[in-house]
């Protein structure tokens, strides 16, 4: 099998598409390979080097073979929007001259992936989001792509994915729900990286923590965060929120810029209980050591990893209405409107309600498994891969 990633950077959906990668290497029925459009990217104020990026770095641990087509994305670099070489095709096309079925991490790689000349292999789109009308040609590369018959199947991480896609003109019977699910003897509650997480951060063990795992995207909706923060902070005098992912970070202009605007007055008082940290390693440690695991997302999430990792945790979700999170939270935490009044009060009540939320965050721990989520994705390629090598049908004599 071949994945096919536009790059390496810090996101969820590159972090399932991994971990999913990953258990098909341990199962030993697919031997895997990934292939990289970009070898660094440079968004969310983060430049990312492959090299450097967690994903590539477990998935050459686990022995999965990873090489990149050498481009450069953002920060003024046209490289990822000129038209491929033949050197470019020639290395892809020994790629997928290997593979029996190529999975494609979202839409975005078919640009490649419809290149004239290169081998037939049933492609298989995998897809993290619930906008496909607002990510370029990407969704017209995917509806030619399904015209030509290159892609057989798509993967949802969720059904406002699958809805969103079919609505969009997608077939149907190509739409295959796979949620998303996380290692669960990585994400448990554990009192002793809560303890140590704390500590490193100079956080007392008493003191209430929400954390916000996101990458520096409008999305993302980080000003509406910031406003609810600086609300909830002024109310909870022990209060500390943690906020980590690429641009998370003091070196970032545009995040201070926000964080400025949204504290206002109360900046040098509430400021040293906001911390940003940027890309992490160890989100079980920052989610095991938080008491809510926040999301203000605008548009365009389908199953936020942040909220499920966090749930597994023991952390109450607390989250917007946008794509899945409202059936994720459901019994589990609480969805909030848009609004940093209702989100701050929202935190402070799922605090108030942690213990009454604890059994069904544990009882909902097999619903998100890894093992799940591999064991679908492994039965839906191998009957793609049956499909495929079926004799050809003949006509009668």
């Amino acid at each position: 099998m071949l994945s096919v990633y536009e790059g390496f950077f810090s996101g969820g959906a590159r972090i399932v598409h991994s971990d999913v990668v990953m258990g098909l290497q341990e199962g030993g029925r697919h031997r895997q390979q990934v292939l990289s459009l970009h070898a660094e990217v440079h968004r969310e104020a983060t430049r990312q080097r492959m090299e450097d990026d967690a994903c590539y770095r477990a998935l050459t641990a686990a022995g999965v073979p990873v090489t990149a087509l050498g481009r450069s994305f953002g920060a003024g670099d046209p490289g990822h929007r000129l038209p491929f070489t033949g050197r470019e095709l020639a290395g892809t096309a020994r790629a997928m001259a290997g593979a029996d079925v190529v999975l494609s991490l979202k839409e975005q790689p078919l640009a490649l992936l419809n290149q004239r000349g290169l081998p037939r292999r049933p492609v298989i789109v995998c897809l993290h989001r619930s906008d496909p009308e607002h990510q370029g040609s990407a969704l017209d590369d995917l509806r030619t792509a399904i015209a030509d018959g290159t892609v057989v199947a798509c993967v949802c991480c969720a059904e406002s994915t699958r809805e969103a896609y079919r609505a969009a003109g997608v077939p149907g019977d190509l739409l295959h729900v796979i949620p998303n699910g996380v290692d669960l003897l990585r994400f448990r509650p554990d009192a002793a990286r809560r303890a140590a997480l704390r500590d490193t951060l100079g956080i007392p063990h008493t003191a209430p923590v929400v954390v916000f795992a996101a990458r520096y995207d409008g999305m993302k909706n980080v000003p509406l965060f910031l406003r609810a923060a600086r609300a909830w902070l002024a109310h909870e005098g022990e209060g500390h929120v943690l906020m980590c992912g690429a641009g998370m970070t003091a070196s970032n202009p545009g995040l201070l810029a926000d964080i400025s605007a949204a504290f206002g007055a109360d900046l040098s008082r509430l400021a040293p209980r906001l911390h940003p940290l940027g890309v992490r390693r160890d989100m079980e440690n920052l989610y095991a050591a938080s008491d809510v695991v926040a999301l203000t997302s605008a548009w365009g999430e389908a199953a936020p990893l942040c909220l499920i990792e966090g749930m597994m945790c023991g952390a109450v979700p607390v989250a917007t209405d946008v794509g899945d999170t409202a059936a994720i939270v459901s019994g589990h935490g609480i969805l909030t409107p848009p609004d940093p009044d209702s989100i701050a009060l929202a935190w402070t009540g799922a605090l108030a309600g942690r213990a009454d939320f604890g059994p069904a965050l544990l009882r909902s721990r097999e619903r998100f498994s890894r093992t799940r989520m591999i064991a679908a994705y492994a039965d839906l390629i191998d009957r793609v891969h049956a499909e495929a090598t079926l004799p050809p049908l003949t006509e009668p004599l």
